[in-house]
Order: C-alpha cells, then sequence, then structure tokens
C-alpha cells in the first residue's frame, strides 16, 4: 500500500489528461485512462482510492461508468465532471453511479485537489472501518467458541464434582461430614447457575437472530423439566396454557432467554410461608404475533423501582437474591427480535410480564 492518494482519472480529450497529470503527480499518484472502457480495466488491476470520471465520454457516459465500477470495485471514491447542468443526469448519478462529489468543467486546479484530498480522507476512513468491522467479526466468532467451552468443558467436570458429592453423602455417616458436602453442593449449585446466566447473558444481547420454526408446546415442556431439576418448586402451582394455531418463526434460544428468566424471577420471588402461591404461563399466537404472559403472585415490585427495573444489575426488590441480570436480558432478547415488554406488579400481590414478539424471516 502507498503513502500517496493513487488517483484514476478518465477523460476523452488527451489535453486534459496531461494537464491533470502534470499539476497533480508530486502530490497523488495518478493513473489516467483516454476512455471508460480502459479505465475498467485499469480498475480491475489497481489498487485505487479515488476515480474521477467526465460525463461526456464516447461509448460509456460517467454514470454508466460508475455503475460498471461498482461492480468490479466499489471501494474507490467516485467524483464526476461534468460541463452542463441537468438535474435529470445529476438525479442519476447519484442513483446509479452512487458519486460523491460533482465538479464543473472546466475544472480549477485547486477545486479538484481539495477534493482529492477529502475523497481520500472518506476512502481512508470507510477501509478502517470496514477493517474493525472484520476484526469485530473474527471476536464474535471466537467468543461463540469460548462460549460453547464454557458451557461444556467448565459444566462437565461441575456436574462429576456434584455427582460425587452426592455419592459420598450416601456413604458418609459423620453428620460433620455430611455439613462439609452439603456446602459443595452449594457451592457447585451456585457456580452452574453463574454459568446458565453468562450463557443466556451472551445469548440475549446477540445482535443476529438465529431464526427456526418454534413449537411452544416442546420449548415449555423442556424448560419446565430443567426448571424442577434447578430450583426448589415445591408449593407452587405452575399453570399452563399454550394457544398455536399456526406457524411461528424466531430465535429459539433468545425465546428461552425471556422464559429461563421470567420464571426464575417468578420462583425466586414468592412469598416465604405463603399458601396459594402460583406461576401462570399464557402463551398465544395469533396473526403472526405471540404474546407471551407470565403472571405469579410473589412479593410484587415497588413502584419507584418498576421504571429501572430492566436496566443492568438491577434488583427488582430489596430482597437479597438474584443478580440483577433477568429482566435486562428479557428486554435485550424481546427488542433483538423486534419484539417489546410491559411489565405490571404491585407489592404484596404479584408480578405480570408481557413479552409481545412478530414473527421473524425464516433463515
Amino acid at each position: 500500500m502507498t503513502d500517496k492518494i493513487i488517483v484514476l482519472y478518465i477523460d476523452d480529450e488527451d489535453n486534459n489528461l496531461n494537464s491533470f497529470k502534470a499539476s497533480l503527480r508530486k502530490e497523488y499518484r495518478v493513473i489516467t485512462a483516454i476512455d471508460a472502457f480502459e479505465g475498467l480495466k485499469i480498475a480491475e488491476k489497481e489498487e485505487l482510492h479515488v476515480v474521477i470520471a467526465d460525463q461526456r465520454m464516447p461509448g460509456l457516459d460517467g454514470v454508466e461508468f460508475f455503475e460498471r465500477l461498482m461492480k468490479i470495485n466499489p471501494d474507490p471514491v467516485r467524483i464526476l465532471l461534468t460541463g452542463y447542468s441537468d438535474i435529470a443526469d445529476v438525479i442519476d448519478a447519484i442513483n446509479r453511479g452512487q458519486v460523491y462529489k460533482f465538479i464543473d468543467k472546466p475544472w480549477n486546479i485547486e477545486q479538484i485537489r481539495n477534493a482529492i484530498k477529502t475523497a481520500g480522507d472518506i476512502y481512508f476512513a470507510r477501509k478502517e472501518l470496514k477493517d474493525k468491522n472484520e476484526r469485530l467479526q473474527k471476536i464474535h466468532s471466537e467468543m461463540n467458541q469460548f462460549v460453547y467451552s464454557l458451557s461444556h468443558e467448565l459444566r462437565g467436570p461441575l456436574m462429576s464434582i456434584s455427582g460425587v458429592s452426592k455419592l459420598a453423602k450416601m456413604e458418609a455417616k459423620d453428620p460433620s461430614v455430611l455439613e462439609y458436602f452439603d456446602l459443595i453442593d452449594t457451592a457447585t449449585d451456585k457456580l452452574d447457575e453463574f454459568i446458565y446466566k453468562m450463557l443466556d447473558f451472551y445469548r440475549s444481547t446477540k445482535i443476529e437472530n438465529k431464526v427456526s420454526e418454534i413449537d411452544f408446546d416442546e420449548v415449555v415442556t423442556q424448560q419446565l423439566e430443567i426448571y424442577r431439576q434447578k430450583w426448589d418448586m415445591e408449593g407452587i402451582a405452575i399453570n399452563i396454557n399454550i394457544n398455536q394455531n399456526s406457524t411461528f418463526n424466531s430465535d429459539d434460544s433468545k425465546i428461552r432467554v425471556i422464559l429461563n428468566n421470567l420464571f426464575h424471577n417468578a420462583v425466586v420471588f414468592q412469598k416465604e410461608n405463603s399458601l396459594g402461591k402460583f406461576i401462570n404461563v399464557d402463551i398465544n399466537v395469533a396473526d403472526n404475533i405471540a404474546t407471551i404472559i407470565l403472571e405469579d403472585n410473589g412479593v410484587g415490585i415497588e413502584d419507584k423501582l418498576i421504571d429501572d427495573v430492566f436496566n443492568l444489575f438491577q434488583r427488582a426488590t430489596q430482597k437479597n437474591v438474584g443478580s440483577g441480570l433477568g429482566l435486562y436480558m428479557v428486554k435485550e432478547s424481546a427488542i433483538q427480535m423486534g419484539g417489546k415488554v410491559k411489565l405490571e406488579s404491585t407489592v404484596d400481590i404479584g408480578t405480570k410480564v408481557t413479552v409481545t414478539l412478530p414473527s421473524l424471516i425464516l433463515d
């Protein structure tokens, strides 16, 4: 790559080509072409930063040249020289040739020099942005691999520790020894819950959606089985009502993130020593819209906290449980899928969260 801005100038008049090159060759690397077809051949082989073309040329005019150039090499910034004012040609150049700037003929060398300098800055800014985007894509791919390792490489040994601890408790007779194993189980459960939450956090903040057909009966059944294994739901009536008579497409992992966190909150924020505890899950799919409603009769949320509960690390109550991530991940997941969330809550009465999601275009 050269330190100089590389400029391709196309004009069907030799005098213009020679004058242009003589005036600017010390500041820029100047390449010239006598017509559009020669210019296209050069664009296929050379690195170009700025391309300047006359509008009136035989064979292909300037707009037609730029239109073809974009298919061969879309990166250079394009400048059109025109000797007449015609709004139709200006509009055509913008729409078809994506021209950055127009310069009237006969051109002034200072005007050309300034235009090239600005166009070169634009080219290098775009290139820097493109390079950063490619780097971000690489980091994103590596993050996917990291999350996979987090899920499998960490949870595998963790489950082994938990299994060995449970076997040891079955054989141990000393109450003090059993207490140590209880501490091990508590620690492994907390760590497993943390890993589970971090996986949900990653899934909820991924910008792109992996769209597939969603069967809410299947999703809820699978997740409910996981919840029964992970959380103590004894004494809580779980009522599930799903009405899905049409196809619905969405991101399966983000749907599960929403259910995971809403259900987890409904479990951990139940009122202690209370009778008649319940969690109601109602899902209705109609007219390409899925409405997920989860309602509980737990401790509820104070009015002063309701506006902030979707913020990162904001707990819904003063109760010392939860990470402050749950409702944030619910909202992020819904937004990423083009949906919205509504929360209604009353202290000591309960909480109702409504998530509305549109059906997405299947990948």
